[in-house]
């Protein structure tokens, strides 16, 4: 692509820079950028061996850059898989101070592999009280570990806030922004040193791939990271990369309509007296509501809700009785999923770990897809009624 077509795409807006900026990275001309599935390149060009560097690989980066507004980027197997990737920059002995309410695959990491056999050191707080997330640092803390909002509680934290303090503490702040996407959100540019994403979730929108991501800005971060990368072995194969090219071009239309399906839900459910509790930070009545118009530029299409009286028993026969929505695991596909977080995504974690941070037999997770809403509350209505 000639230089006046490529600097038109760099600087237009994000629907057109998800289509369109992978054929600024495409010298052959074509539409769709290609499979390149070759495992070694002649030395005399731009890669090497596969393991460090690949044309769709390197494509798919240098879009999820300009989407994340990153410098750098890193595409990964999978989102725990980019989580774990980052502790590599960590030592034995250094401590990571974690929000107690993110995801329950990344704390069976932590608590399972990165604690006991990597020698690392873990604490988790509650960030929403200043005074508990304060006291979880400590001399060696390097990593401060954020998700906003949470899974599967929802919580919105002030990012800005937490960025200043880890600054101030010297300690590198992650953020996760699987739930938000790049569409809805830049955590860089509110102080963030790493962002990480499950791009297994809406950047591929079609729960057909497992990938991940990792973006940074600072150029420090970023050589540690490209060193680890060409050791580490975790890549995905160029067709993952390719499929998640092709979703990150309907990135803003699904999330559009899927957020516009939750915050409809979440209205409706907030009415039933069949509920006792909704989380969605697109209600008023949601504690973080006026801090997420502050940082974020919609309120994604995750929708959590109590059911008032419920046991586990209970919370999935709600589950089973839907037509719609796939009773699993994920999120963020075109079709809704539900689950009982207890059951699955914190199915692993001790009972009273679960009851500490509210993760209870009641609560139940629906990631919205892009059907008709119609058919969405009427789906609920009567799976409502199905244990009343």
């Amino acid at each position: 692509m000639d230089k006046a077509k490529s600097e038109v795409i760099s600087s237009a807006g994000f629907s057109t820079r998800a289509i369109h900026m992978e054929r600024a990275e495409d010298s052959a001309g074509t539409l769709v950028f290609p499979i390149n599935t070759s495992v070694s390149f002649e030395e005399s060009g731009n890669f090497t061996y596969a393991r460090q560097g690949n044309p769709t690989r390197d494509a798919l980066e240098k879009v999820m850059c300009s989407l994340e507004k990153a410098k750098h980027s890193f595409v990964l197997p999978s989102g725990n898989g980019a989580g774990s990737f980052i502790t590599h920059l960590l030592r034995p002995g250094d401590h990571i101070l974690a929000c107690q309410d993110m995801y329950g695959g990344l704390i069976g990491y932590f608590d399972n592999l990165a604690t006991p056999v990597l020698n690392y050191s873990l604490t988790y707080a509650n960030f929403a009280d200043k005074a508990q997330f304060m006291a979880g640092f400590k001399e060696n803390t390097r990593f401060v570990w954020l998700e906003s909002p949470t899974n599967p509680l929802l919580n919105i934290y002030d990012i800005r806030e937490i960025a200043k303090v880890c600054k101030e503490k010297k300690a590198y702040l992650v953020f996760d922004n699987t739930f938000y996407t790049p569409y809805l959100l830049n955590p860089l540019e509110l102080g963030v040193d790493i962002v990480i994403h499950s791009g297994t979730k809406y950047i591929g929108g079609h729960s057909d791939i497992m990938i991940g991501f990792v973006c940074v800005n600072d150029e420090d971060i970023y050589k540690k990271l490209k060193e680890l990368y060409e050791l580490y072995g975790g890549c995905p194969s160029p067709f993952e990369c390719y499929l998640a090219l092709r979703g990150l071009k309907t990135l803003p239309v699904r999330m559009k309509r899927a957020q516009r399906n939750a915050l409809k839900l979440a209205q409706m459910l907030e009415k039933s007296p069949q509920i006792e509790k909704v989380f969605y930070p697109g209600l008023p009545s949601h504690e973080g509501y006026e801090l997420n118009k502050k940082q974020a530029r919609g309120t994604g299409a995750i929708v959590s809700f109590k059911l008032k009286g419920a046991d586990v028993d209970t919370s999935v026969k709600f589950c089973l009785a839907l037509h719609l929505f796939c009773f699993a695991g994920s999120l963020g596909g075109v079709e809704g999923l539900v689950c009982v977080p207890t059951q699955f995504t914190h199915g692993a974690l001790p009972p009273e770990f679960k009851k500490k941070v509210g993760v209870t037999d009641n609560l139940v997770r629906i990631s919205l897809g892009i059907e008709d809403y119609e058919d969405i509350e009427k789906d609920i209505t009567n799976a409502l009624k199905a244990i009343s």
